[in-house]
């Protein structure tokens, strides 16, 4: 099964991020991919100011016109892409994912770098659920610095881990090559290790360009459940395309070593 992983800029234009999302979906499926991950706030942008004083993306409610146009691009793959999401309540930074002509799944950001609460609620939980490639767990950047996160999700029987991001290069002692920047390696070493460490495949889509004061790593990737990279954009924009057979893959990396089966729950502390 082809699964892809997407670097590429989206900003306030929502027309044109979903015009975006709907050539490389195109392309994607021409190639006979089955899922396809696009960055956080691929629909409307992410926080272009991180001190808060720039007007924020687009609020979307899950059940309006442009999740719909979202289930339409997506037909039969499996879609996530990520949203400002508004529930008549709060706003929340979220992941849709949509295939088979509906919303499979939503999560919201649960972690919150800098002074991204100023703008979106907080989420609660972690949970997978199943599609039409198997079941999904999805988390959003900063999520995945928390192993709890993805061990939640894996526990919960995703068989991959869809991780969206608008991760960006440091904002101090930057280093001009974006390949050698030290956030480059920490997005690069969180996708390895979490894969590795819960045995899952993991698809890791990133922001890629500028936005407002922010300089994005891409570095999209695929993962297997052994923590080998298959396919990688690098630090430019494209998308990382990888075929891998997601069961046999989590049965050869499971058969020996099972970090799952082979836990001690009553040895670790729990405050």
């Amino acid at each position: 099964m082809k699964l892809a992983a997407v670097a590429a800029p989206f900003d306030r234009d929502l027309d044109a991020d979903l015009d975006r999302i709907a050539a490389a979906v195109a392309a994607a499926r021409a190639d006979g991919v089955r899922l396809v991950a696009f960055p956080e706030a691929a629909l409307g942008g992410y926080l272009s100011d991180l001190d808060g004083d720039a007007p924020p993306p687009p609020a979307l409610r899950v059940d309006g016109p442009e999740i719909a146009r979202l289930v339409e691009i997506a037909g039969d793959t499996v879609v996530v892409a990520g949203f400002c999401e508004d529930d008549g309540m709060q706003q929340y930074n979220s992941a849709v994912a949509v295939g088979a002509g509906r919303v499979l799944g939503v999560h919201r950001k649960v972690h919150q770098p800098l002074s991204e609460d100023a703008t979106y609620a907080a989420g609660r939980g972690f949970a997978a659920f199943d599609t039409p490639v198997g079941r999904v767990g999805m988390m959003i950047c900063y999520d995945k610095a928390f192993p709890e996160a993805a061990r939640a999700l894996a526990l919960d029987g995703a068989q991959i881990v869809v991780c969206v991001s608008a991760w960006p290069a440091a904002r101090t002692n930057a280093d001009p090559d974006l390949a050698q920047d030290r956030w480059t390696r920490r997005f690069d070493l969180f996708d390895r290790a979490r894969a590795l460490e819960n045995q899952v495949v993991w698809v890791s889509a990133n922001q890629s360009g500028e936005f407002g004061s922010l300089r994005f790593v891409a570095s999209a990737k695929i993962v297997d459940p052994g923590g080998e990279v298959l396919a990688t954009t690098g630090v430019g924009p494209g998308t990382a395309v990888a075929d891998i057979d997601v069961p046999a893959a989590l049965e050869a990396a499971r058969r020996y070593m099972g970090h799952l089966r082979d836990r001690r729950p009553h040895a670790y502390a729990t405050p």
